[in-house]
């Protein structure tokens, strides 16, 4: 019988990464390392999750797919997805600022055999005076966002916005965006790996070169039509469920509670994967019991009901497939 299920984390260097991730989350790797994210769920081949709790511990999530299908996924996502897992979860922690960027659709990634990516920030910390960049602070279109490229203006088109613990963004594919320099979050996002750098500061990598732009995909990946704010604001429910984000490939809520709830997911065709952003708990799933603490990722096979037992006030980010 299937169980709440953990994974090891994958661990990603990266040039603008550091030491937050072990220093606020706990994760396990060396002080000199620069870390830049915690892929949690993964079924990217390569990067593939590989579970560390109970019977099914040593097999990868693809090799539980190939097995339990859509008894994992339900038959909603199987139908849609196959094996494929269609969603990626990571902690991310900037140490410098990231690269200006942009996703392509669904329709500009399946000429390179992939998802689009759309996703989805739960800032976890922030320092005074971080900010993130989601779109432009003005009307733009092709021919004038490639002028303040080749004018190294760019940046005074961009839009900036402070940031603090709890804010979340959705950032839908074509939308220009970055993390800026001194953010925690947690990036829910489909299942892609493509990402165009426009601007990357004239930053020089480990080998002394400046990293590669991909101007003329990024011009054809945004969307020059999408104005809306990326800020999304809520009303945050104590001890029940605060919907976040829903959009064609997940939902999100938040729950914060310090009492026992339960949870009933029979009628959901999905999957369930909760990301720990505060506290600790256990979850109880048909007689199993998991434990999960801030900074932690479990992933739910599809209905059943459940009970959240808080050991002190948590919270947890409850993702859904769409």
């Amino acid at each position: 019988m299937l169980y709440p299920l953990k994974f090891e984390p994958i661990l990603k260097q990266r040039i603008w990464g550091g030491t937050n991730l072990k220093k606020l989350l706990h994760k396990n790797y060396a002080d000199n390392q620069s870390i830049g994210e915690s892929w949690e769920l993964s079924g990217m081949l390569g990067d593939e999750s590989v579970v560390v709790n109970g019977s099914l511990a040593g097999n990868t999530l693809n090799e539980l797919l190939e097995v339990y299908m859509d008894e994992l996924l339900g038959s909603k996502v199987f139908e849609k997805y196959g094996t494929t897992f269609p969603l990626l979860f990571k902690f991310i922690a900037s140490n410098d600022d990231l690269s200006i960027q942009v996703h392509p659709s669904d329709e500009l990634a399946e000429k390179q055999g992939s998802f689009g990516k759309t996703e989805m920030w739960y800032v976890l910390d922030a320092e005074e005076g971080a900010e993130l960049v989601l779109g432009f602070n003005q009307k733009m279109d092709k021919a004038s966002c490639l002028a303040h490229i080749e004018n190294n203006t760019l940046e005074s088109v961009l839009n900036r916005v402070k940031v603090k613990k709890g804010d979340v963004f959705y950032i839908p594919a074509g939308m220009v965006h970055a993390i800026g320099k001194g953010i925690l979050l947690i990036e829910v996002q489909q299942a892609s790996d493509i990402t165009y750098r426009l601007y990357d500061y004239g930053r020089i990598d480990n080998n002394g070169q400046t990293r590669q732009l991909h101007i003329q995909e990024a011009l054809e990946a945004i969307d020059f039509e999408n104005h809306e704010d990326a800020k999304i604001e809520y009303q945050l429910q104590k001890n029940g469920t605060t919907p976040l984000v829903s959009c064609d490939y997940f939902s999100v809520n938040l729950l914060s509670f310090d009492k026992p709830i339960t949870k009933d997911y029979t009628d959901l065709d999905s999957f369930v994967v909760y990301m720990c952003i505060e506290g600790s708990l256990s979850v109880q799933r048909q007689g199993r019991k998991e434990t999960i603490k801030k900074g932690e990722t479990v992933l739910m096979p599809v209905g059943s009901e459940l009970q959240l037992l808080p050991n002190v006030k948590s919270q947890l980010l409850e993702i859904c497939c769409e």
